[in-house]
Parts: structure tokens; C-alpha cells; sequence
């Protein structure tokens, strides 16, 4: 098991760039976390790679140990801090990882700078029109079709965001566990003490509204998706890629696994997991290794 390492670099926009590094390989994998996570969410997957990988998990700006001098308003801005850190620490070429929130930001990075990207893996991502959020009725249910918009509406949505922003404030611990044992580790939990570290981490986001919001104007696809037109970024995708869709996500829904393998076309390979959910790395991480390790090499 390669010793895994927290560092630390300064971009030249003026933020600190946390990241995690272990192997000293020849290949190099960059891992992408998601909402509500770390570069810490990616440990397991690092403590079990091949000794010919270097990896590099990096905190997003506004979590982890990263900091968060300038709001963000789009995945987009993120991306760009991830060419920043590439290019601080000298990667030229690379695989490139991205989980849920972080599909997106590895996605429009694949766009922008596909000379940099040997191969893209895309874990129960964004879907390439976002990721809505419904305003609610009285009872609390989506009204499907109208949609949140502003950073205002979505700081005030009742049911996705007001309980997880109380949480972080009051440090609630309990209530963060309930939500990911019901929405994300349904098929496999982490052991108690990884567990609870994952939860310190969860406590150091600052920018939940600000990632809500880009999500929801996240949309590289050829159609509008109710809130803003699509960009058709997702034909400049060149790299291969491999999407690891769970079939029982509760979170990010089968239909837009489906949707990016679609969108990029031939270069993808689209992986439907039976009894997958939000997390494959959790819920059976040896065949999530077999499936990255069998696409990078």
C-alpha cells in the first residue's frame, strides 16, 4: 500500500490548492471528488492501485484544505483551478477521474484542454445538463418543470439545501451520516473510523450554494435544460471514455450515465452496475478497480 500524503500549492490566481498524493509511477491519475467530499473520499482507491501509478486527488476549491478566496459560479471556474494545479506541479498527460459534482468539472477540462487528457473516467457523474433543482410546493415535493435559479432561491430550497447548510453550521455529524447512509452508501459503508473521517471532511466545505448553483447552470449539452442553453461542449470530448453508472443511484439518476455516453459518442464505454449505487467505491470496490484498471491500461 503506497503512503498516502496531504499537500498543499499555491495557483497563481491567488488560491491554495490542497491535494493528496501517493505511488511514483509512470502513470498518473488525477482524481476529481464531489459534493460534500475531499480529496479524502478517494482513499481507498489510491490504497489499492498498482505500484506503476502516481495519483493526485485534489481539493476543490472551497473544500478539503483548499481555500476559497473568490467564490465560484460555475463548474468552469473549477476546471480552470485544475489547470492552474496541473500545471504548477509540471503533469502534462494524464488519466483523469471525476465523481458526481466532479464529472462536470473533469468533463470541462476534457473540452478545454483535451492535450492534457489520455483518458477520461466519469463515476456516477453530472449528467451533461446539469443537475436540477425543482422549486418545491407546500408539501415539500419537486414541482417538476420550474426550476431554482438564483444563488437566493437555492440557499432558501427547504429540502436539498437548508438541512445540509444547518448541518455544517451546527457541525451536526449525525445528520450528515443519515444522509449519506440513505442516499449514498445503500449498498456498502466505509468502516467506522474512515467514516468518521469522511465526515470531518464533509465539515470543511464552504461553498455548498455556490456548487448548487453551478450545477444547476452546468449544461454542455446541444438543448436547453430549463434554466440555460446548452453549450454542445460535449462533442469536443475526445478523450476514451469509461462512465461507471450505478443502476440504483438515488442521487444522479441512471438516465444521465446514459445521457453522457450518448453525448460523447463512440470514444465511450458506458458501465451500467447492477446493485451500484452512488458510491462504487464503497459498494464493491473490487470490481470498481477491475473496471478502472482494465480501461487505463
Amino acid at each position: 500500500m503506497s503512503e498516502i500524503t496531504l499537500n498543499s500549492v499555491k495557483l497563481s490566481n491567488g488560491e491554495t490548492y490542497g491535494y493528496r498524493k501517493s505511488g511514483e509511477g509512470n502513470k498518473v491519475l488525477v482524481l476529481v471528488h464531489g459534493n460534500m467530499s475531499s480529496s479524502k473520499h478517494w482513499d481507498l482507491v489510491m490504497e489499492n492501485l498498482p505500484s506503476d501509478y502516481t495519483t493526485y486527488a485534489i481539493d476543490m476549491r472551497g473544500f478539503g484544505v483548499s481555500s476559497y478566496n473568490t467564490p465560484i459560479n460555475s463548474l468552469k471556474d473549477l476546471s480552470e483551478d485544475l489547470k492552474l494545479f496541473v500545471d504548477a506541479i509540471g503533469l502534462k498527460n494524464f488519466y483523469l477521474a471525476g465523481w458526481s459534482t466532479g464529472g462536470g468539472v473533469a468533463m470541462h477540462f476534457s473540452i478545454d484542454y483535451p492535450e492534457h487528457v489520455e483518458k477520461l473516467i466519469l463515476v456516477e457523474s453530472v449528467g451533461i445538463k446539469g443537475y436540477p433543482i425543482f422549486k418545491k410546493d407546500v408539501n415539500g415535493q419537486p414541482i417538476i418543470g420550474e426550476f431554482l435559479n438564483t444563488k437566493e432561491e437555492i440557499a432558501k430550497d427547504p429540502i436539498q439545501v437548508v438541512p445540509i447548510l444547518s448541518a455544517y453550521e451546527n457541525k451536526d455529524r449525525n445528520m450528515l451520516r443519515a444522509t449519506w447512509d440513505a442516499l449514498i452508501y445503500v449498498f456498502g459503508k466505509p468502516e467506522e473510523e474512515r467514516y468518521e473521517a469522511y465526515i470531518d471532511e464533509m465539515l470543511k466545505q464552504r461553498n455548498l450554494v455556490d456548487i448548487d448553483y453551478s450545477l444547476v447552470h452546468f449544461n454542455i449539452s446541444d438543448e436547453h435544460n430549463g434554466v440555460v442553453e446548452g453549450s454542445g461542449g460535449v462533442h469536443k470530448i475526445k478523450a476514451p471514455t469509461l462512465v461507471i453508472q450505478g443502476k440504483e443511484d438515488i442521487v444522479v439518476p441512471m438516465n444521465m450515465g446514459i445521457g453522457i455516453a450518448e453525448g460523447i459518442g463512440e470514444k465511450a464505454r458506458l458501465e451500467l452496475l447492477d446493485n451500484g449505487g452512488h458510491s462504487p467505491m464503497t459498494d464493491d470496490l473490487d470490481r470498481f478497480m477491475n473496471l478502472i484498471l482494465d480501461f487505463m491500461n
